[in-house]
């Protein structure tokens, strides 16, 4: 195995009074693809930053091979200082990296690079700061949150980008489908440690689930151990003094051992308060259509919402998400068509900016509105102490501030403060923002379980699988169609994959071709198509080589016999780079005639 280009060992940092990494240990390997989950405030985002060499630990070893290079993208980009998109992305790369590729990446991002970094939406910021740490094609990419901000169509050209890459990948995020395409081994960091598992997301859970009972049958059998040498120690203590110090102090080892095994932090327990049933109809639109200035944003849009639907509101940036939410629950007017909102409704929502929050009150305070030490949750009053714990706060974070809480934690909040309302139908813009992967499961569980209604906005394609009975789609200029089922059920619909073209905020106003118009050709080739058609032949030729090679080592008639592993290593290769050759042929073939249509104008 080759040796790791990246390693951690041992690492410990305090923050504050607490002990955050207690020992902690990462290592990356070339072209490995890795997933780093863990609770929110585990420590993630803080050992990526110590991959980094952004943040120094306490003790622990940081080793970086000679000459690798290393690209880490934060959750929060800073583009202050910058004139354009472009000097910020072109910054980040060597003198050895190919320009083309920030023009190449800007342009699949939707952005031009000539935008100004202090007019940037979160969204076009996340963009910028992706296009900055693939440019140079790094040896290490360590990515914190990459999908935050991003639309579908952005984060479905995102995963076919990181898996097209050469790069080593270390990987935090609470996008589940993005951590099963991508990830190839597991570092759990839980309670200070990592654990390693080399296998793929898909078998975390199960991975995670048996190792804590394995825990849990560890300290009962500790308890049950300790029991016993105390009954001793009270009844059975007799004058064989030697024998009796050893297991004495054996006991105490035992009393140490039980004391430093701390066992899992407490579940979430997400319930929603409940209200009385709404009216069978809870929302409808009857050719609803609305426009900003020229730019049409909803068309002639029908839809008949029920008690009990569960419907996902998707599309990219800009297309009028938020609007249509405020439509379909009686808070912005249309201008034509009629939208009729049902009975007996209680709303609670929830909005993606956790605007709702007050950085300055306590987290107690939040939760009670300011009075008193109780929730009303489900008409029943809980101790704010109890109701914190269902959320995964501790005692001692009653007095916190919210605005100093992570952006996990925040969405927490949020979720404690909104689910304890009494409701009968849940708005949700954005839900799974900063959420960790245990508390989003429990979300979905509660999800499915409430009896009420549920609309939602979302860009997690796991989570609208999980939840909604149907979503409606932004098909361009103005459209929107529902389809039953969730993300995967409306590509199969639609047969094609949503429209990649990511829209944002004015400069949208491109409508998605219909698939009934042929498409014109196009006036020029875009940078990625100009540098593709310059590689690819130089590409095809060492694919060619190393087909060639493989070949010459598996003419060998006795590598079966003497090396198995290396027969199904060779036999691979070449199954790998026969099919690169095939794709690279084709785009080649593919980009010729573009080329020649260009010319022929």
């Amino acid at each position: 195995m080759a040796p790791p280009l990246l390693a951690l060992q041992d690492i410990h940092l305090t923050l504050g009074t607490a002990p955050l990494l207690t020992g902690a240990d990462l290592a990356v390997s070339p072209g490995e693809r890795l997933a780093l989950v863990g609770r929110n405030g585990s420590g993630k985002s803080t050992l990526l930053k110590i991959a980094a060499g952004l943040l120094q630990q306490d003790s622990g070893t940081r080793f970086v091979q000679p000459g690798a290079t290393v690209r880490y993208l934060p959750q929060e980009p800073d583009l202050t200082g910058y004139p354009s998109v472009l000097a910020y992305v072109e910054e980040g790369m060597g003198p050895g990296d190919d320009p083309y590729r920030a023009h190449y990446l800007l342009e699949q991002l939707g952005m031009t690079g000539e935008e100004k970094t202090d007019h940037l939406s979160g969204g076009e910021a996340r963009r910028a700061a992706l296009a900055r740490v693939l440019a140079p094609s790094p040896d290490i990419l360590l990515l914190d949150e990459p999908t935050n901000h991003l639309d579908l169509p952005a984060i479905a050209w995102l995963e076919q980008e990181l898996a097209s890459l050469r790069s080593a990948i270390v990987l935090i995020s609470h996008d589940r489908r993005l951590l099963e395409s991508l990830s190839r081994s597991i570092v759990w960091l839980d309670r200070g440690t990592a654990r390693r598992l080399d296998r793929g997301f898909a078998h975390f859970e199960a991975w995670r689930d048996e190792t804590l009972e394995q825990e849990e049958r560890d300290r009962h059998k500790l308890g049950r151990k300790l029991l016993m040498e105390e009954d001793w120690l009270r009844y059975g203590v007799t004058a064989r003094r030697k024998r009796n110090v050893k297991r004495l102090a054996g006991l105490h080892t035992l009393r140490e051992q039980r004391k430093q095994k701390n066992g899992p932090t407490g579940g979430a327990r997400l319930v929603a308060s409940e209200t009385d049933l709404s009216g069978k109809l809870v929302a409808v639109a009857e050719n609803v259509s609305l426009s900003f200035g020229d730019r049409p944003i909803i068309k002639n849009l029908n839809t008949r919402i029920l008690r009990g639907d569960r419907v996902g509101i998707i599309g990219p940036n800009g297309a009028g998400k938020t609007t249509l939410l405020s439509l379909l629950t009686g808070a912005l007017q249309p201008d034509s068509g009629e939208i009729r909102i049902g009975s007996s409704l209680q709303m609670v929502s929830l909005d993606q900016r956790r605007a709702s929050l007050d950085p300055d009150t306590t987290l107690a305070d939040t939760l009670t509105g300011g009075h008193g030490q109780t929730v009303d949750v489900n008409g029943q009053p809980r101790h704010v102490i109890g109701y914190m714990k269902d959320f995964l706060f501790g005692p001692e974070q009653a007095r916190t501030p919210v605005g100093v809480l992570s952006g996990g934690e925040r969405g927490r909040v949020t979720l404690a403060v909104a689910l304890a309302k009494p409701s009968n139908l849940l708005v949700l813009d954005e839900p799974t923002n900063d959420l960790d992967l245990e508390t989003l499961e429990l979300l979905q569980e509660l999800l499915a379980d409430y009896p009420g209604t549920v609309i939602l906005v979302s860009h997690d394609r796991d989570f609208l699988d999980r939840v909604c009975t149907s979503v409606i789609n932004a098909e361009g200029d103005g459209v929107w169609i529902e389809y039953a089922g969730g993300y995967s059920d409306m590509l199969i619909q639609r047969g094609k994959p949503a429209a990649m073209t990511s829209i944002e905020g004015p400069k949208a106003g491109k409508s998605a071709p219909s698939a009934n118009v042929k498409p014109s050709a196009p006036k020029k080739l875009s940078f990625k198509d100009k540098h593709a058609l310059e590689t690819l032949p130089r590409e095809i030729e060492k694919l060619t080589s190393e087909i060639a090679k493989q070949r010459r080592i598996l003419h060998d008639p006795k590598l079966y016999a003497r090396d198995r592993a290396g027969f199904d290593r060779a036999t691979k290769a070449l199954q790998d780079a026969e099919t690169a050759l095939a794709t690279a042929e084709e785009r080649w073939l593919e980009l010729e005639m573009l080329r020649e249509m260009v010319e022929a104008g």
